[in-house]
């Protein structure tokens, strides 16, 4: 994509994230953007609501996975992050969402959302990974975290799960959080977990939070100069009006580049710069 490209597609909603500030798209060199050099790529999808009545799930599904897997065979992903409510409330659509899922051609990954109705055990039989798990690759690690229960609660995450883990990869470059629910109360469905932010404002190497659950956020929002990213929704039946899914790409400089795809055009570019600005304290 040329530079008059970008600005067509991204002038009215892509920003750049420099010292906390937002910039917006027409402030961004593309030209020298696209002669960085690439480290790392994976794409996110969520709220696919797989079983909720009145919608097109087993479409939205086939779609959202035949779209990341031609992506996949042109440029290849690390893995897929699916951030939350993969099905919707009713857990005997489990088999069916999973077989779906199954046909990505990639290492995929799961959180768990409101409307994952499920026990901790339940889910790591169903998917064959706890509800909070974290794992590296090279010098970027990747921490996933519940945010519900069997109930649909909204839960912040596990306090004492996640201060250990970030302290174990305290000396990764960087840290990069999925959590289906907004702690930062950003959303009008988020959550408040003052905690939990000053948690991540002491680790200066986390890179971004990636939020699901919002349908209708399809942005970048700011708190104590770490963005939280949203990816609208690939299912269900509100938000914005296409049903998509998130690249990110992480650069050999630090920064990081990202957009979505609707899922048949890229819209939303933005670049997170690196390395980060100091963070000031909570």
């Amino acid at each position: 994509m040329n530079r008059r490209s970008f600005v067509k597609y991204a002038s009215s909603v892509a920003f750049l994230l420099a010292n906390g500030n937002v910039l917006q798209a027409g402030q961004i060199d593309w030209e020298e953007w696209q002669k960085r050099k690439v480290l790392l790529r994976f794409v996110i999808a969520s709220d696919g609501h797989y079983g909720q009545k009145d919608t097109e799930y087993v479409k939205y599904f086939e779609t959202v996975v035949s779209r990341i897997n031609e992506a996949h065979a042109t440029n290849p992903f690390a893995f897929c992050m699916v951030n939350g409510d993969i099905i919707h409330d009713d857990k005997s659509f489990y088999p069916a969402a999973k077989s779906a899922l199954d046909k990505l051609q990639l290492k995929y990954y799961v959180s768990q959302g409101n409307h994952d109705h499920v026990t901790a055990d339940e889910w790591k039989a169903i998917w064959d990974m706890p509800v909070n798990l974290d794992f590296s690759i090279k010098k970027t690690s990747f921490l996933i975290a519940t945010t519900s229960n069997e109930t649909g609660a909204y839960l912040c995450p596990d306090m004492a799960w996640m201060t250990a883990k970030l302290e174990q990869h305290n000396q990764q470059e960087n840290v990069i959080i999925f959590i289906h629910i907004n702690p930062a109360k950003q959303t009008k469905f988020g959550i408040d977990c003052p905690e939990l932010l000053e948690l991540f404002a002491r680790h200066k190497n986390i890179k971004a939070v990636f939020n699901g659950h919002d349908h209708d956020e399809e942005g970048i929002k700011i708190k104590n100069n770490i963005p939280y990213i949203f990816d609208a929704h690939f299912g269900g039946n509100w938000g914005t009006a296409y049903r998509g899914f998130r690249v990110v790409e992480l650069m050999k400089d630090g920064s990081m580049g990202t957009y979505i795809m609707n899922p048949f055009e890229k819209i939303n570019e933005a670049v997170v710069p690196g390395p980060p600005a100091p963070r000031r304290e909570v």
